[in-house]
Formats: structure tokens, C-alpha cells, sequence
């Protein structure tokens, strides 16, 4: 990597998905499409492979139940929703998450510090992430 360029990851923390589809979920079961069209809201890309993939692994892992729903529109389509151990799971999440959080805001208000001291005042950085306009 030549300097200056940077690696981004992804931005998300691992699982990410995981934890977006549990409280999609929890706030309204739903079918594929309708949480593919949801996760936008954290950022992820229309994929419905990895999607389908991951809610059918949710599913082995008893994460989630599912159902057909039948519609005299068009096709069935399966419908999610959270079995008992996918609540306990978004709880972990939403705890882990927090506790990470805390640790980011501290790790960037010290860089905020640090830029303060050794940059001209063009060349702050400002309260918001620069590359994705997120307020930590």
C-alpha cells in the first residue's frame, strides 16, 4: 500500500449482518426482500446470495423461524421472525456494540485531540467521520 492510501474493511464490525437482521427483525418480522431493502439503512449493498445465505444460517442456528406465506398475488415467500435464543443473541449485540462504541469514541476523541495540537485549522478534522458523513 503506497502511503497515504488507506484499507478500509468495510466499515462494519464483523457479523455485522447478524446483529442488523436480529433487530430488523425484532422491530418487524419480514421476508428476504423486505429486510434486503431494510439493511440499507446500515449501509450494506443489495446481495440477496449472502442475505438468503445468512438468514438460512440463522435459521440452523435457531436464531429465527421461519414460515411460508402464501399469496394469491404471486409466489409464497418465506417470512422470519425471532425465535426466543435470536432476543438473547440481539441483546449481546446491542451490549458488545455499546461497549465498542465507548471504545471508538475514546480512541477518536483522542485523535481529534491530536490533530487539534498538530494541524492548521484547515486541516482539522471535523465531528463527523470524513468518508462515510457518520456521526460517531
Amino acid at each position: 500500500m503506497a502511503p497515504g492510501e488507506h484499507h478500509y474493511e468495510g466499515g462494519q464490525p464483523k457479523g455485522f449482518l447478524q446483529a442488523c437482521l436480529l433487530l430488523l427483525i425484532a422491530e418487524s418480522p419480514g421476508h428476504g426482500y423486505d429486510l434486503m431493502e431494510r439493511l440499507a439503512a446500515f449501509g450494506f449493498e443489495r446481495d440477496p446470495g449472502s442475505l438468503y445465505r445468512m438468514l438460512r444460517s440463522m435459521e440452523r442456528e435457531g436464531l429465527l423461524r421461519s414460515e411460508w406465506e402464501l399469496s394469491g398475488a404471486g409466489p409464497g415467500r418465506r417470512r422470519y421472525e425471532l425465535a426466543s435464543s435470536g432476543s438473547e443473541r440481539l441483546r449481546s449485540w446491542a451490549e458488545a456494540l455499546m461497549e465498542t462504541h465507548q471504545v471508538i469514541e475514546a480512541y477518536l476523541e483522542r485523535y481529534r485531540g491530536l490533530s487539534v495540537r498538530n494541524a492548521s485549522p484547515k486541516e482539522a478534522v471535523p465531528e463527523r467521520g470524513r468518508r462515510t458523513g457518520v456521526d460517531w
